[in-house]
């Protein structure tokens, strides 16, 4: 079976030397990977630079990417190729457009005037008391997926933060439902330590709590290798 894995964090550059990420170590998605070539499966994984990678295997193949246009311009014809896709990588939801610097603001200040702005600039300069961000939202992969491939097998994932256990798996389900995926593993960041990794496999007629990294590794192996997994 061809897998294609994501794991890892984007990172968006502000100028040559800045960028805006997030704290993804790509450590489950590097064990998902793990679990599935022990089974002898063949493995893609895109990743960051930077993010925990398995170790070398014949059936391992790595990409590298950065920012979540690569990401796009990577994933859509390997989602053609492979037969399952497992989304675990932690995708910046905006990317800077511009950055302008004040010496004050006010609250009457009318900043719409940056908007359609692009920074040119290879470093942008400290001499301001204030710098001002502005970012647009980047594309949803995910909702792409079964348009680039209707047949292919996705597992996506979804990570909120210090919610109640009945919000998580409402989003988890909306999600599950309007990307046509086979399981939504819901986490909250609050949840997730060196030692836990509370989750909730969702699935459309059921969710398994898992407590660990390992486990959910396991359980989607379990889910692909197993014929009635619906």
């Amino acid at each position: 079976m061809k897998l294609l894995i994501t794991s890892g964090g984007t990172s968006e550059k502000i100028d040559q030397v800045r960028s805006i990420t997030n704290h993804s170590t790509g450590k489950l998605g590097a064990l998902i990977a793990d679990s599935f070539l022990a089974q002898g499966d063949q493995v893609t994984l895109i990743t960051t630079r930077n993010a925990i990678k398995p170790a070398a295997h014949p059936n391992l193949t790595i990409q590298i990417i950065e920012n979540v246009q690569e990401l796009f311009e990577m994933m859509k014809p390997l989602v053609k190729t492979h037969d399952v896709l497992i989304h675990s990588m932690a995708v910046s939801d905006y990317t800077p457009i511009y950055m302008t610097g004040f010496e004050q603001i006010t609250t009457s200040q009318d900043l719409t005037e940056f908007l359609n702005k692009t920074n040119k600039q290879s470093k942008i300069s400290s001499k301001d008391n204030y710098q001002v961000l502005f970012l647009k939202q980047t594309p949803k992969i995910i909702s792409q997926v079964k348009k680039w491939n209707p047949n292919i097998r996705l597992i996506g994932f979804k990570l909120l933060v210090d919610v109640s256990k009945e919000e998580l798996l409402t989003v988890a389900r909306a999600s599950l439902t309007k990307n046509q995926a086979e399981i939504i593993v819901a986490n909250d960041l609050s949840d997730i330590s060196d030692n836990q990794h509370h989750a909730y496999l969702v699935k459309i007629n059921s969710v398994i709590k898992v407590d660990t990294k390992e486990e959910i590794a396991q359980q989607l192996v379990t889910h692909i290798h197993t014929k009635d997994n619906l």
